[in-house]
């Protein structure tokens, strides 16, 4: 039994101190890379995403004369885990080609690609430090990022309308039962315990793009999973203003 489910064994539910519905400290330090297009170091807790977008003159075979095309990778940094990760090598890990899909869904759902010219926009999420929730911190962050690319891409002529191509925002966040209670934003000692978890991928209209979780220990009744759904919805609103304030300071600055 590794230690975080030795701990998880016996704390109190937030243990860190927190409510049930409060969120870790969530940080958007945008422009952390000075050559990508966009970028932002985003952390929840002591989970620390490094987002970019880079942008790429030309499209897939599939979109040709078809408008733009975005898409996503994921990895995990060696350090990040208290057990070196290994580097993904030709062949990734299963994970991380699932998480890199999501991130490209959740995305693609706030873009217009019909309406983008004839490019790519690259988000690269690379997890330096992982305590719980690293794919909803890297779709929080690749969304600061893309919106702040795409307002430099505009300056520069390259895009003549945002809100043509970027029509909403896109965030996302962990809920879970967690000693009976349902609890957002997991950090890893909590996810170990939970009894059941889930990620809530959510627009800034409060409109669901993905609900992904599982029962952990037994099942969850629908009562249960409303809650979690409710709570998701919750903390996500939150979550874009942040992802405004950022933003908006970012473009102010450039």
């Amino acid at each position: 039994m590794t230690r975080a489910r030795v701990l998880a064994s016996v704390l109190p539910v937030r243990h860190d101190g927190r409510t049930p519905d409060d969120l870790r400290p969530i940080h958007l330090d945008v422009g952390f890379l000075k050559k990508a297009a966009g970028s932002c170091l985003v952390s929840f807790g002591d989970t620390r995403v490094l987002t970019c977008v880079s942008v790429e003159e030309r499209v897939p075979p599939f979109r040709m004369g078809k408008g733009g095309w975005l898409s996503a990778e994921y990895a995990m940094l060696p350090g990040s885990t208290e057990d070196r990760k290994k580097r993904d090598g030709v062949k990734q890990d299963g994970r991380s080609v699932e998480i890199q899909r999501l991130i490209g869904r959740a995305l693609r759902a706030a873009v217009r690609v019909d309406s983008m010219p004839q490019l790519t926009l690259w988000v690269d999420c690379d997890v330096i430090e992982a305590d719980g929730g690293t794919r909803c911190a890297a779709i929080t962050g690749a969304y600061v990022s893309l919106a702040v690319a795409l307002g430099k891409l505009h300056k520069k002529g390259t895009v003549k309308s945002i809100p043509d191509i970027l029509t909403t925002s896109v965030s996302a966040v962990s809920v879970g039962l967690v000693g009976g209670k349902v609890c957002v934003d997991l950090n890893y000692v909590e996810d170990s315990a939970a009894e059941a978890d889930l990620n809530v991928v959510a627009t800034g209209e409060g409109r669901l793009v993905e609900v992904a979780g599982a029962a952990e220990k037994g099942s969850f009744d629908r009562k249960q999973l409303d809650q979690m759904i409710d709570a998701g919805l919750a903390a996500n609103a939150r979550l874009k203003a942040l992802q405004d304030a950022a933003v908006k300071a970012a473009l102010e600055r450039a």
